[in-house]
């Protein structure tokens, strides 16, 4: 392990470097992570989404607030993530409250997609039942007949989302299972971090 490692203070200078590096080493979708939350009854529900902004605040991704992680957010403002990188055998686990991001963020980082992907967000109600495919291109058809040529502005239901942690895990792997642990924790967002080792 690097001595950054055991030496760090602040946990995301570490995490842009390990970030860096698997984007240097992984195949796919270096910044795919699990997001885990909970619905209004506590249970609990993950699925992958990708990593769209790496701030000192915290980790942005954007989705549809009607699909079902958005309604789960909407009931608990709280989330975990968990970054696997399996080609440098290194995971980094993140907790902490969630916050919307403005709606001026929301609307570059939209502007910033490719237009099919915005008529996309039109037309798909995300998590909810659908009779069958056809349903979904007829539904993509008109909406891109709809907004024939002109700007395709964000849908009211289109937000970003900001993980702002008050605990980073860091994992590496090591021969016969004694690998390296260090977590970095908080009280809250805004409060120092602390660094301990953990047993394997």
């Amino acid at each position: 392990m690097q001595s950054d490692f055991t030496e760090a203070g602040d946990p995301f200078p570490l995490f842009r470097q390990w970030f860096e590096e698997a984007g240097a080493k992984e195949i796919n979708d270096p910044n795919a992570m699990t997001l885990a939350t909970v619905d209004s009854d506590g249970m609990p529900d993950a699925r992958m989404v990708l990593l769209k902004g790496l701030e000192p605040s915290g980790f942005v991704f954007y989705t549809n607030s009607e699909s079902a992680k958005g309604l789960e957010l909407s009931s608990n403002m709280k989330a975990a993530l968990v970054f696997h990188w399996k080609s440098l055998r290194r995971q980094v686990r993140v907790r902490g409250p969630v916050e919307m991001v403005s709606a001026r963020e929301a609307d570059e980082y939209f502007a910033s997609r490719p237009r099919d992907s915005r008529i996309g967000a039109w037309a798909s109600k995300q998590s909810r039942p659908m009779e069958g495919r056809f349903a979904l291109e007829k539904a993509v058809a008109r909406e891109a007949a709809r907004f024939g040529l002109g700007e395709v502005p964000r849908p009211p239901h289109w937000n970003g989302y900001r993980i702002l942690p008050v605990q980073i895990e860091f994992w590496q792997d090591r021969p016969f299972r004694l690998h390296d642990r260090v977590t970095f924790s908080r009280q809250t967002p805004d409060s120092a971090w602390n660094r301990e080792r953990l047993y394997p």
